[in-house]
């Protein structure tokens, strides 16, 4: 199985950290075929995906979009969660979404922390049970 995660380095401690805590996860249950794929920003995550899907058999988005003062954080949540899971149903392939979606960098540093609550190693179980199930 070749799995390709794209992660948007846009806040790079907390991509690192999700990276870090999904790979581990993705090794731990014998998924060593990995490759990994930045981007600058979460816009950009459907595009590579959509470009790659013939490539390999499942994907990982890994990433942050943090609330500012407008409304860019609505507009970019809800395209970018759209397009993921149209791109999923479509290519009936499985891809695990990783973006957090925070009102603050507190709130995303606790969601992306190894120690804690680490939702890219979540998303590596999510896509994993669905391999399984193939």
């Amino acid at each position: 199985m070749k799995i390709c995660i794209v992660v948007s380095d846009y806040y790079k401690k907390i991509s690192k950290n999700l990276l870090n805590g999904c790979i581990k996860e993705l090794k731990k249950n014998g998924y060593n075929n990995i490759k990994i794929k930045f981007v600058s920003g979460a816009f950009e995550i459907p595009t590579i995906i959509s470009i790659n899907l013939k490539k390999y058999n499942a994907f990982i988005a890994l990433g942050c979009i943090i609330k500012g003062e407008t409304d860019h954080y609505y507009f970019l949540s809800q395209t970018v969660t759209s397009a993921l899971m149209n791109l999923s149903i479509k290519s009936k392939k499985p891809i695990g979404f990783g973006l957090l979606t925070c009102k603050n960098l507190k709130q995303a540093n606790f969601r992306a922390s190894i120690t804690k609550k680490n939702k890219g190693k979540e998303v590596a179980k999510g896509v994993i049970s669905i391999l399984n199930n193939k």
